[in-house]
Formats: structure tokens, C-alpha cells, sequence
């Protein structure tokens, strides 16, 4: 019974794993079709958000969420929206995105010796590590990929149709990402 209960955690942890970083990679898709030009264009209602301040927002996001929840974690460089460029945040974002995944599965692992706690902001109540913690972390990130297509399409740079059909092909995406099918 045990082993049992053991196995499906294992199996839910790596579950979990993998549907974050499928999640993340929907990002990149994003980032890797953009056009250039739109990268730091200002939207039609004059705000200062950007595609580089929304994506650099983001990846500064998932430093603090492995500052405050797995300090023992290496974590890449902060990124300034102002100045990073788009190759340079696709590439942090790739290594914010691993060490986030690595981030949940030391949390779940159910080798621990104690519970691991999730902090997703400092002056946030922590989460115990689970799915609620991950589903946080897909919805939030989820939330400002909709914000860059969304001002990819106000901006004139609407994102190429093969391309945004494929960020909700999430099979394919799986398999792409290495990983057998969703669980």
C-alpha cells in the first residue's frame, strides 16, 4: 500500500513537472514568433508596457518565486525591461523556467524531510508545495502570455496562425518537450 501511495506521488510530482515546463515553452513559442519590431513598440493606449517589460516582468516573477521558495537553487540574472533584449530574455526565461521545474520537483519530492512551503510573494501566507502551487504558477504565467498576444495582435504584429495554433496543441507541445503524453 506504501509503495503504492509512493508511486502515485511520484507519478503526480513528475506530472506536475512536466506541465509546467509544457506551460513555459508556450512562452518561448511566443517570444521565438514575435517580430522584432514589435519588441518594443508602445501599445495603442500610450502605457509603458511592453513585449519586454511583460516578458521581463515575467521571468523577474519566477526569481522571486525560487528567491523566497528554494533559496538553495542557482538562479540566472534579473532582467530590466527597459534594456534586455529579446534573444537575451528568451534565453533567461529558458533558465528561469528550468530552475523553476527543478524548484517543483525538489518540492514534491516525497524523499523530504520535511514539507516544502511555496512563497509567491513576500507578503503572501506560503502555500504548502502541491498542485495548487503549480496551477499559481501556470495560471499566472498563462495570464501574461495572453498579455503579449494580445499586444502583438493591438500593435499590427498579430502572431502567425500556424504558429498560434500550435501553443494550444499541448500533445504535440508534450512530445515536443521530450515527454511521452500528459498524464
Amino acid at each position: 500500500m506504501a509503495r503504492t501511495q509512493a508511486a502515485a506521488g511520484a507519478d503526480l510530482a513528475q506530472s506536475l513537472v512536466e506541465s509546467y515546463s509544457v506551460n513555459a515553452r508556450t512562452i518561448q513559442l511566443v517570444l521565438e514568433h514575435l517580430d522584432p519590431a514589435a519588441w518594443r513598440a508602445k501599445p495603442p493606449d500610450s502605457r509603458v508596457r511592453t513585449m519586454a517589460t511583460i516578458s521581463s516582468h515575467l521571468h523577474n516573477m519566477r526569481l522571486k518565486w525560487l528567491r523566497l521558495s528554494a533559496p538553495q537553487l542557482r538562479r540566472p540574472g534579473q532582467l530590466h525591461g527597459a534594456r534586455c533584449s529579446q534573444d537575451e530574455t528568451i534565453a533567461a526565461l529558458a533558465k528561469s523556467a528550468e530552475a523553476c521545474c527543478e524548484m517543483i520537483a525538489g518540492a514534491l519530492d516525497s524523499q523530504r524531510k520535511r514539507p516544502a512551503m511555496f512563497l509567491r510573494d513576500g507578503w503572501a501566507r506560503p502555500w504548502p508545495a502541491g498542485a495548487a502551487m503549480v496551477a499559481y504558477m501556470i495560471s499566472h504565467e498563462a495570464h501574461h502570455r495572453g498579455q503579449m498576444c494580445m499586444l502583438a495582435h493591438q500593435l499590427g504584429f498579430a502572431l502567425p496562425a500556424k504558429f498560434a495554433y500550435k501553443i494550444w496543441a499541448w500533445e504535440r507541445l508534450w512530445k515536443e518537450c521530450g515527454f511521452t503524453h500528459p498524464r
